[in-house]
């Protein structure tokens, strides 16, 4: 495994580590029913986060990695990024043709700070650059339009409500040739 550190003004993005203060800061995360309110599932209990922590783990490890689930951590929380107490997740599902669904999910407390743009630019950057992909897609719920914002100045442009999926979301795409980069990143998100 070659972890994933991604390093931007304010946030990183790493791996998780399967410590009781991930755990409890993914349970944190997940098990806050605000937080989840418009995810495609309700609150996680501890022990269903630790679970998860261990499967993250596990695909990590896998030989041709097609997932990747990080934890953000704030920066000026901790002198190593390693060590900061994760304050949500960032995540890409690789789709085997180039192109990847993006996620990110921060702790209430982390909202209205412009942590979410900086997130889906570390990982932008992550896709278009390290992994060398074509193509990102992202959901958001039609209840929830904050990210749609963010990802509207990220570039993403919106293609409409899927009618398949079984839920009322909205999709947003990215291509490799319309990343703004770093440079170009607008704060805000």
């Amino acid at each position: 495994m070659v972890p994933v550190r991604l390093t931007g003004p304010r946030l990183a993005v790493r791996e998780y580590h399967h410590t009781e203060e991930e755990v409890d800061a993914l349970h944190a995360l997940f098990g806050d029913p605000e937080v989840t309110r418009h995810l495609p599932f309700g609150p996680s209990g501890r022990e269903d986060c630790a679970d998860q922590i261990e499967l993250y783990l596990e695909e990590a490890m896998a030989e041709e990695r097609d997932t990747y689930r990080l934890a953000v951590t704030r920066i000026a929380d901790a002198e190593e990024p390693g060590d900061a107490t994760p304050i949500g997740q960032a995540a890409l599902t690789l789709d085997g043709h180039g192109a990847a669904d993006l996620g990110c999910v921060l702790a209430r407390g982390s909202w209205g700070r412009g942590y979410a743009g900086e997130t889906v630019g570390l990982l932008g950057d992550f896709a278009f650059g390290t992994l060398g992909l074509h193509r990102l897609t992202a959901r958001t719920a039609a209840a929830n339009p904050a990210p749609g914002r963010v990802l509207t100045r990220l570039g993403f442009r919106p293609e409409g409500r899927p009618r398949s999926d079984g839920s009322d979301t909205y999709l947003f795409t990215l291509l490799a040739e319309e990343w703004p980069g770093p440079a170009a990143r607008v704060e805000g998100g």
